[in-house]
């Protein structure tokens, strides 16, 4: 066992759903030795996958994980370098009692943290086990005989990017697959591997931006849903005429697409896109969809003779909803998509993929299929505001529209004929968001999001 002489332990980085702070302030090598440590004791977990992001911090966080692991008692399986959905694979291929990633996904160079998962891929949150090891790893009294007189676990290596990028390869048809070309943008994260593992397997033309992975991120913070991270993707597909771009976060579980003509595309329609696909080929699939634009999913998985399946936002809420309700296929605007086939968990590679596939063989553009979405559809895209009361500005807003048609699934949306809002406050900052659609009324949809930022007040986020 190693000790690393942090005798507190600040638990400011234990959010609802991972462990995410600032290194080493918040987020050190004792606290990842606990997390190791208490998860074996926690969960009776025996085998363990584990792996960590292009992050500088990584390494060192990796392996005091696995000591914790295997001073638990659990054999551990180190992948290496990868993304968070290669953990989630790892974790049903290898048949293990769990899978934790160390990543801070798309947060700044100095943050890192743990993403926890049990057997089958299945999240660990704050309710299902994430509070109770937050307890466990604080303070002084982190009971270090914890598992005494249990034979350490061993450490092995293993690739398994053969068989992952295999895995991914059957959510396409590759018969359908033409020499697009394409601009990749991992943002100097760690989706580059992948994609040159399967340039061996698709006859895509790839023009790499931001390739190299690198955990100072000298292009700015892998996060493309920041406006000024998306210019070189744009810039780059303009230049070479491209016929559309994909951009990922850094851990890669998301990707964001840009049209040919630089546009980026909304999340929001992305989850209609891929609806339309599932419903071809699974008709009469249930499609899940969160609550904060809804109207355009809901249209397309009718008209396509789906069953609409609505669910509040974040990943751990999302992937209960699709075991809980046989649903094949399931989106979020802010661009996490799950799959049923890849253990109800969320894929940025396999996305890419299959929009490729549409645009292969559909005979269209990427601006033609979402132009007419838009149009039919026009969104805000999510707003964020500084606020002092999150509660109070809700209360507020709810009494304003209290003619429309209110729904508090997730946050409050008011629903009128022709318009409807989201509004939700966030559990970790004082920052409340708000999404507005309308019916094919661009005029409306300007108007109604300029009353309720002025009803709202505060600070662009």
């Amino acid at each position: 066992m190693v000790e690393w002489g942090i005798a507190v332990i600040n638990t400011k980085a234990f959010k609802a759903y991972d462990i995410r702070g600032i290194y080493p302030e918040e987020v050190n090598e004792e606290l990842a030795y606990r997390v190791g440590k208490v998860f074996c004791a926690l969960f009776g977990a025996e085998s363990v996958v584990v792996g960590c992001d292009i992050r500088l911090t990584g390494p060192k966080l990796l392996q005091a994980l696995c000591d914790g692991l295997q001073d638990g008692g659990a054999n551990v399986i180190d992948i290496g370098q990868c993304g968070t959905e290669m953990i989630y694979f790892a974790t049903a291929f290898l048949n293990v009692d769990g899978g934790i990633m160390v990543t801070a996904s798309h947060n700044p160079a100095e943050y890192n943290g743990l993403k926890l998962v049990r057997r089958d891929a299945r999240p660990v949150g704050v309710d299902t086990g994430l509070l109770e090891i937050e307890q466990m790893v604080r303070g002084d009294d982190f009971p270090h005989h914890l598992m005494a007189g249990k034979a350490r676990g061993i450490l092995t290596r293993q690739n398994i990017m053969k068989p992952y990028v295999e895995h991914i390869l059957q959510y396409i048809d590759r018969s359908q697959l033409k020499p697009v070309k394409i601009v990749v943008n991992p943002g100097n994260g760690g989706a580059g591997a992948v994609l040159d593992e399967l340039e061996k397997y698709v006859p895509f033309r790839f023009i790499k931006i931001n390739y190299e992975p690198d955990g100072t991120f000298p292009n700015g913070v892998p996060n493309p849903m920041l406006e000024e991270n998306r210019k070189c993707t744009v810039e780059a597909v303009l230049k070479h005429h491209a016929d559309f771009g994909i951009a990922w976060d850094g851990d890669f579980d998301r990707c964001f697409f840009c049209d040919e003509t630089g546009q980026f595309v909304e999340g929001y329609y992305l989850v209609g896109l891929l609806a339309e696909h599932f419903l071809h080929k699974y008709p009469g699939c249930k499609i899940m969809y969160d609550a904060r634009l809804t109207w355009n999913t809901e249209a397309i998985v009718k008209s396509h003779g789906g069953v609409p399946v609505r669910c509040k936002s974040g990943h751990a809420f999302m992937k209960q909803c699709m075991r809980e309700n046989g649903v094949i296929y399931g989106g979020e605007m802010s661009s996490h998509h799950y799959f049923r086939d890849f253990t109800f968990c969320d894929s940025g590679m396999i996305t890419a993929l299959i929009v490729s596939e549409m645009l292969c063989s559909c005979g269209k553009t990427l601006s033609e299929l979402i132009g007419s979405m838009e149009d039919a559809f026009p969104c805000s895209g999510e707003i964020n505001r500084k606020v002092t009361d999150s509660k109070a500005v809700l209360e507020k807003l709810k009494m304003k529209y209290k003619n429309g048609k209110a729904d508090t699934l997730d946050g409050l949306s008011i629903e009128f004929p022709d318009w409807r809002f989201n509004l939700r406050a966030s559990n970790t900052e004082p920052v409340i968001r708000l999404n507005v659609e309308t019916r094919g009324n661009r005029t409306l949809l300007e108007e109604k999001t300029q009353e309720l930022l002025q009803e709202i007040g505060g600070e662009p986020a």
